[in-house]
């Protein structure tokens, strides 16, 4: 089979017979399907949070009054909210309740440090901030920086939330949180706004007036060789389309139950964990930080169907003391991304449960996951499987980026998709270089096979995917940089059995500085978020 055209697919053959190669999508926003769900399902449970359990029909009615509190704060078509939370109910509904009201979500990583918090606030001129009480602290002396600068309708309004809020009683007693505010946030969190003061308004709602495929719907902050996070700006028919996509893949419906706990933040777990199972009709089970026991007890206690997760969460649970104390029998598919998966823990994995492992690929800037291995169909090791349905993938030469490889020659994977970003946000040279002639250029290199399944061989990008998470190096060295005593540094990936890769760093110093590896990686904590943090300092 030679070259990619979009009138010759060789991956078309090897297709699940159930999955169409093309599929057709309303020209509606996600809250219309949202509604249409709670029509077709309302009494049946959207999500399972700690065993407490809200139905669509609940769902709905927390929607409605966040966004109707929205807009009594004027919040509407071209404001930005953002949700710097981890998987609870309130992200769920402060997402949906944002694209209610209009606005656009911004998705904010919990663990990101004041100066990723300054950037993206700044960058994107969010107005409202939902956040874990947790990070009152940093949040705050964020806000204290932008009024210092006279930037005071910058985060504006700010409401806080605990994970205990939609807990179960006597749970929220009881629930031993290793982390408690500390005496600053505490202080800082006196007097400040709650999230459950937005819930005294209205349940009724109506779907918002937007152009589908001209408007933002979500602004994704993703990592970048610039150094600084760059917004990507996806529409509210990329967000259907990619939904739409992954539900198809695996035949997603109603009877499903899918654990979500990669987070909902990031791309894969907005689309894959989040919207395409509430399209779907589907429930959600949340966990709000992986732990390998947690899993497990969830996974046994409430059956679910479905999973994503990323190759470290399959090798801790294979490898967990006491994995056979649970029963992980009712899986049935599992989406595996973001870094490669071990051929032998992909064979461990199914034969302990019986469920498909399937391995995929995505990107941020075309939402999320675009190609996997089929459900059903042959899996090959090691590869990230076949385009979704609509979308054409393709292989160029590095070098200019204009020729088309054949099956088997070494490139840069480019992508057409209904699903692409609109570009990234205030970036117009960076889209420019990222969108060519329709093609999205991933920057990482791969190669095809004669069947028509794809897998990665390097990164275009001087990237380095810890733990699943893409560490840009120049980021990190403009942190070390920033340290009084460094004079150069360099940062890279090195092989780690569990992560898959560890930032670490090389730095010289200045003359008569006398700084240790404790004092450099003390310092990256203070500034980056923890997987971005060397974990060796030569």
């Amino acid at each position: 089979m030679g070259k990619v055209t979009e009138n010759g697919l060789p991956w078309a053959r090897f297709y699940d017979p159930a999955v169409p190669l093309n599929l057709e999508y309303p020209e509606v926003t996600l809250c219309t399907l949202f509604k249409e769900t709670v029509v077709a399902n309302g009494d049946s449970t959207a999500l399972i949070y700690f065993g407490k359990t809200l139905t669509y029909t609940q769902l709905r009615d927390q929607v409605a009054k966040i966004a109707n509190s929205l807009k009594e704060l004027k919040v509407g078509k071209g404001n930005k909210i953002a949700l710097i939370l981890p998987n609870c109910p309130q992200f769920v509904i402060g997402y949906y309740g944002g694209l209610f009201a209009g606005a656009t979500v911004v998705p904010v990583n919990p663990l990101s440090t004041e100066t990723e918090l300054l950037h993206i606030f700044r960058d994107s001129c969010v107005s409202v901030v939902i956040c874990l009480d947790l990070l009152a602290d940093r949040v705050e002396r964020v806000r204290d920086k932008l009024k210092e600068s006279g930037e005071e309708d910058i985060a504006k309004h700010v409401y806080y939330t605990s994970l205990k809020d939609y807990m179960p009683f006597p749970l929220k007693q009881l629930y031993p949180f290793k982390q408690k505010p500390s005496p600053e946030a505490k202080e800082r969190l006196s007097g400040s706004n709650t999230y459950l003061s937005l819930l005294n308004a209205s349940t009724t709602v109506e779907v918002p007036q937007v152009d589908l495929h001209k408007d933002i719907a979500v602004l994704i902050y993703t990592g970048g060789t610039t150094g600084k996070p760059k917004g990507v700006m996806l529409s509210h028919h990329a967000l259907v389309v990619n939904a739409s996509q992954v539900k198809a893949w695996v035949e997603m419906d109603e009877s499903e139950r899918l654990l979500t706990v990669l987070p909902a933040f990031h791309g894969f777990g907005m689309s894959v964990c989040m919207n395409g199972p509430i399209i779907s009709g589907a429930s959600i089970i949340l966990i709000p930080r992986f732990d390998a026991a947690d899993v497990l007890k969830n996974i046994d206690r409430h059956k679910p169907t479905l999973f994503a997760g990323v190759p470290t969460m399959f090798i801790a649970l294979i490898n967990h003391p006491k994995l056979n104390d649970y029963s992980l029998s009712s899986l049935r598919a599992c989406y595996v991304g973001a870094a490669a998966l071990p051929p032998e823990i992909k064979k461990q994995f199914e034969g302990l449960t019986g469920a498909r492992l399937m391995e995929g690929y995505g990107l941020t800037e075309s939402v999320t996951a675009i190609c996997a291995n089929p459900y059903t169909g042959e899996n090959k090791a090691g590869s990230i499987g076949m385009p979704f349905p609509d979308v054409i993938m393709g292989i160029r030469d590095v070098e200019s980026g204009e020729e088309e490889l054949s099956a088997g020659e070494i490139g840069e994977i480019v992508l057409k998709s209904p699903s692409v970003m609109l570009g990234y946000y205030n970036r117009p040279m960076e889209t420019a270089g990222a969108l060519r002639n329709g093609w999205l250029y991933t920057g990482d290199v791969g190669m095809m096979d004669a069947d028509g399944y794809f897998y990665i061989v390097d990164r275009k990008k001087d990237m380095i995917i810890s733990g699943g998470f893409n560490v840009y190096p120049r980021e990190v060295e403009d942190i070390l940089y920033s340290h009084p005593a460094v004079k150069e540094a360099s940062v890279i990936g090195v092989p780690d059995p569990y992560k898959g890769e560890r930032v670490k760093a090389y730095v010289t110093l200045k003359e008569g500085a006398t700084v240790g590896e404790p004092d450099i990686i003390s310092f990256c904590k203070l500034h980056l978020t923890p997987y971005k943090v060397p974990r060796q300092v030569e």
